[in-house]
């Protein structure tokens, strides 16, 4: 029988570095019952699979011994132990294949699995009984950096080794005894954290080869440096801390666009409360000026909402009774009354930051090779530093201090930080950059290999096109235009199908005054008839018309050329006599054309995919400059699919998430066009917020610029390592510019990585 796994989230103050989550996963994972341990720097959680019987308490404990405070984020939730349902790069096409209830929110909570939203966090023991077990010098980079205790510890280190440095030039005699003091305000946290490491399954931390390199530096009388080496590591963590928290803030920040209060409408009025005690159903009144307290759909009331802050759009959208709005978008106009369609766990904000969290605590396949890598990589320039150190002596009769200095500052070269944290930091700085444009991926995996992608597969309708008819064309005929379209719309009032509502809409747009036709009814699979100021009217398909009048050869060339266009034709008899035709077609996104080229000029061909009939589908693609194939049912889609990625392409497949799931989980990569659905954010692998076409070339366009910053992080940190290993091993530097050379690396690279915070996506032309 298998035992039922479990998740719990934690939220873990300290971490600022890659060292930091090695350690913590480590430690962790050695704990009984424990299966899987997930951990994100960036977004300061860990989560951790794990039978009924673990100990949560000693898990915090755990890391409180480490240095780190850790407090539960969610309750833990049963995980079916087959399912392998995580969002994960592992298992990229699971979550098309399973089913998602309505009570599912994979990211409506801190966990894929528990459904506990991060807002209800507030009611977990927040685990503060925890807090001063540890003497950890690592703090939260929440507040002002210099409040922080790691900001503290290097001031004082730092004055130490200044009035060290007085009391040398004043009083000879106290030295080296007082660099050694300095050394020691420093070295005795670092030294701590290397033990509980080596305890805990880390022999070879960071924190290892300092102590070892300070302590051999007293040994070998070269105190003064020691002191130095621990000042400057200590300024290197720190640096590297305000640069995580860097990150973690440009995700925190999207919580900060949720308004504290909304107006609830309640008996006849309305009241402020606090936003996040909406429920489902409430009605809310949002003023010209608010912040949109919840996701929700409009009741009454007309605006201009702007969406930016949540997709990166920058032209506000028109909003009125039926549009959906989401939270955190302002509302700039007229006063919008809102039913709330979900709670504060689980609207569109609080969802991309649970996503976002998660995908930065599934690793890269970079990420995981890098780490393998470490792993061997740190014992063997232990194992060259002791070679450096012993050999020279030993067959050369070189002098020993010389060479165990030399020794000592081989391994501060190769501590390995500013290589383990290249490729995570970047990847994390990518996501969040992607989740503020409206793109959101699952984890670094689906980051890195959307830039490998050469051929793009997009469904049709709702994902090329906006997913419902425009009135294209109106045509004269026995009357003009503008009363063509009048009495087409009078039989359309109060019609919601998708063709009477683009009638409507176009009447409303062209200011043509619209009154209901009596005797308005449907003719079964014909059209709709009815009498407008005396007049017999009859809107019909061309088929259903010409039974009742001759249509000249004129007027049918007219109907075959608009149908060739891709555009359904309706013919509008008035008094038994052709009043004129109106062409309508579900019309091609505002972007999508420069969607189609942005791809192109990235190397990738586009395929449309749809069920829809070939003129139509040959009409629309041709507009758009690429290639169709038409009239497929889904298993013909998820076939064309396969035989793509069988020439060796690298295939995404773009659609709604729905119709669309078998294609999706045929690709490599599936991405969903939504606004934010269930759907969109948990079939595919990766999900467009404001179904801009241009935003799948800007998906690939970051994946390049994440993975091109990569291998510069990688070149820069290897690189330094290379010219200060063969300069010290030469004599010509020593252990000062050695921990530069190791505290500089690490903050270029994660400098270099917080570049991409800056990212914008690709310039319109």
């Amino acid at each position: 029988m298998t035992v039922p796994q479990r998740q719990t989230r934690f939220r873990v103050e300290g971490m600022d570095c890659a060292s930091c989550a090695a350690k913590i996963e480590t430690a962790v994972r050695r704990i009984p019952a424990v299966t899987d341990v997930g951990v994100s720097v960036v977004a300061g959680t860990m989560t951790v699979t794990h039978g009924p019987e673990t100990d949560l308490d000693g898990v915090a404990r755990k890391l409180g011994s480490l240095g780190y405070k850790a407090s539960p984020l969610t309750r833990t939730g049963e995980k079916a132990p087959a399912s392998g349902h995580v969002h994960g790069p592992e298992c990229r096409h699971e979550g098309h294949e399973h089913s998602h209830d309505n009570d599912h929110h994979a990211h409506g909570g801190g966990n894929a699995h528990d459904g506990v939203p991060p807002s209800r966090a507030s009611n977990v023991p927040t685990g503060d009984s925890l807090h001063g077990m540890h003497g950890h010098d690592h703090g939260p980079i929440d507040g002002p950096w210099w409040s922080t205790s790691k900001a503290k510890l290097t001031i004082v280190c730092g004055a130490a080794l200044a009035i060290a440095f007085g009391l040398s030039q004043l009083f000879p005699q106290t030295q080296p005894w007082g660099f050694i003091i300095a050394m020691a305000v420093g070295l005795v946290p670092i030294a701590r954290r290397a033990l509980f490491g080596a305890m805990n399954g880390s022999p070879f931390s960071i924190e290892t080869l300092m102590t070892v390199a300070a302590v051999g530096a007293v040994i070998i009388d070269a105190a003064e440096e020691a002191a130095v080496v621990v000042f400057l590591f200590l300024v290197g963590e720190l640096l590297e801390g305000i640069a995580t928290g860097r990150a973690r803030a440009s995700i925190r920040a999207l919580s900060n666009l949720m308004p504290k209060t909304a107006l609830l409408e309640s008996e006849g009025g309305t009241r402020t409360v606090p936003a996040d005690s909406l429920t489902v159903g409430s009605i809310v009144m949002i003023r010209p000026g608010d912040r949109v307290p919840a996701d929700g759909v409009v009741l009454s009331g007309e605006s201009a909402v702007d969406e930016a802050p949540v997709t990166g759009e920058s032209v506000p959208k028109r909003k009125e009774e039926g549009d959906k709005v989401f939270a955190g978008t302002v509302n700039q106009e007229g006063v919008l009354r809102v039913r709330v369609t979900a709670a504060a766990a689980d609207n569109t904000i609080a969802r991309i930051i649970a996503l976002v969290e998660e995908a930065q605590e599934s690793k890269a396949p970079t990420e995981r090779f890098i780490d393998r890598f470490s792993k061997y990589y740190t014992p063997g320039v232990m194992v060259v530093a002791a070679l450096v150190a012993i050999l020279p002596p030993l067959l050369g009769g070189a002098e020993w201090n010389t060479w165990i200095y030399r020794g000592l500052a081989v391994l501060l070269i190769g501590c390995p930080c500013a290589l383990v944290i290249s490729t995570p930091a970047a990847i994390a700085a990518g996501l969040s950059a992607g989740a503020r444009r409206g793109l959101l991926m699952k984890g670094g995996a689906v980051l890195e290999n959307l830039g490998k992608v050469d051929s793009v597969a997009f469904d049709k309708t709702g994902t090329l096109t906006e997913g419902k008819p425009k009135v294209t064309d109106i045509v004269g005929i026995g009357r003009d235009e503008r009363e063509t379209l009048r009495l087409a719309a009078s039989l359309e009032v109060g019609s919601s199908h998708p063709l009477a509502v683009a009638i409507l809409a176009k009447a409303e747009a062209e200011n043509v005054p619209v009154v209901a036709a009596s005797e308005a009814g449907a003719v079964g699979g014909k059209g709709v008839v009815g009498t407008l100021d005396g007049v017999k009217l009859f809107f019909a398909s061309p088929r259903a018309a010409g039974q009742q009048v001759m249509l000249d050869e004129a007027l049918t060339t007219r109907i075959a050329s608009l149908n060739d266009e891709g555009k359904t034709v309706s013919v509008l008899l008035a008094g038994g006599q052709v009043a004129g035709l109106i062409a309508m077609r579900d019309e091609p996104r505002d972007d999508a054309k420069a969607g189609i080229a942005a791809l192109r000029e990235l190397g990738a061909d586009s395929v449309m995919l749809t069920g829809d009939n070939q003129r139509t589908a040959k009409a629309i693609a041709a507009s758009l400059g690429m290639e169709a194939r038409a009239e497929l049912l889904p298993q013909d889609k998820q076939k064309i699919v396969g035989e793509m990625r069988a020439t060796g392409s690298f295939v995404a497949k773009v659609g709604d998430g729905i119709n669309d799931a078998p294609a999706l989980a045929a690709a490599d990569i599936g991405i969903a066009m939504g606004s934010g659905t269930d759907v969109a954010l948990e079939t595919a692998d990766a999900a467009v917020l404001h179904g801009r076409v241009k935003d799948v070339a800007n998906m690939v366009s970051l994946s390049r610029a994440t993975m091109s910053n990569i291998w510069q992080n990688i070149v820069m940190s290897l690189g330094l390592k290379a010219v200060f290993l063969v300069t010290t091993v030469l004599g010509v530097t020593g252990l000062w510019p050695a921990i530069l050379a190791d505290t500089g690396a690490t903050v270029l690279v994660t400098a270099n990585a917080m570049r991409l915070l800056a990212w914008r996506g690709i310039r319109d032309a």
